[in-house]
């Protein structure tokens, strides 16, 4: 055993290898007293859009959120300008859908995709709605099950664009955390309309009843998480830090991932 011991050292010798033995072995120090955590999987957002309302100016502001929600690094944000996408099973390769449009004058994109957004939301995954997008799917009954609230023509659409301040309702919640309430510069919706439950997590007061309107509210659908907004109606709407700040920490929390990086 001695015999053959030695002439494997040799070997090593005569080839340049290094021999080290195992108390001579040294722990690898890392610079920051520990070894580099694993890199996280990117939330994967698919922002769809493409129609709405002629006041709507989808291909300004779809840009505009696109950017709000690309502040969050943890964000992989692609647009799409057809709601048809809906209809492929490709949507199921991302963490949370946003929707930012309104077929208006034009019919919805169908069973195909009714049937794709209900399934990815009830398995598991998240939905965000942003401003009329309340008013998509307005030929399908059962959208305000995911949506939660809906655009109900016949209530008063909304005060007259103009600065309302928006005020926490549930400051302990995980997405308002440390948000303070803010100023905007936007439409104050007073015609969403619905029984499903929901958490408001924001409100605004009207200056025209005086009465208080949700700004931001979710709910669970299934296994998966809805984040809605009524704010959004241009790009001057999107442009303060607090909306921003919303919206990313709304879709973070959709997609099952802590609100703030």
């Amino acid at each position: 055993m001695k015999t053959r011991h030695f002439a494997l050292l040799w070997v090593c010798l005569l080839l340049g290898w290094t021999v080290t033995t195992a108390a001579e072995k040294k722990p690898q120090v890392y610079p920051n007293g520990g070894p580099p955590a694993a890199t996280s999987k990117p939330i994967q957002v698919l922002l769809v859009t493409g129609v709405d309302y002629p006041g709507h100016k989808w291909q300004l502001t779809a840009p505009a959120l696109a950017e709000q929600l690309r502040r969050d690094p943890r964000m992989d944000v692609r647009v799409v300008e057809d709601p048809h996408f809906l209809d492929s099973a490709a949507i199921n390769r991302y963490d949370v859908i946003v929707v930012h449009f309104m077929n208006w004058k034009e019919p919805d994109p169908g069973d195909a995709a009714r049937a794709n957004l209900k399934r990815f939301v009830e398995g598991g995954k998240g939905m965000v709605m942003v401003h009329f997008a309340c008013g998509a799917f307005m030929d399908w009954p059962e959208f305000v099950n995911l949506a939660g609230r809906v655009w109900n023509p016949k209530l008063r659409g909304h005060d007259p664009r103009g600065s309302f301040k928006v005020e926490i309702a549930q400051p302990e919640h995980p997405i308002m955390k440390g948000m303070q309430p803010f100023e905007t510069e936007d439409e104050l919706y007073t015609c969403l309309d619905g029984n499903v439950p929901i958490e408001v997590l924001a409100k605004a007061t009207s200056k025209v009843d005086k009465k208080d309107y949700a700004m931001a509210f979710i709910l669970n659908v299934g296994n998966g998480r809805v984040f809605h907004s009524p704010l959004g109606h241009d790009v001057k709407a999107f442009a303060p830090d607090a909306v921003g700040e919303l919206f990313r920490r709304g879709t973070a929390w959709a997609a099952g991932k802590p609100p703030t990086p």
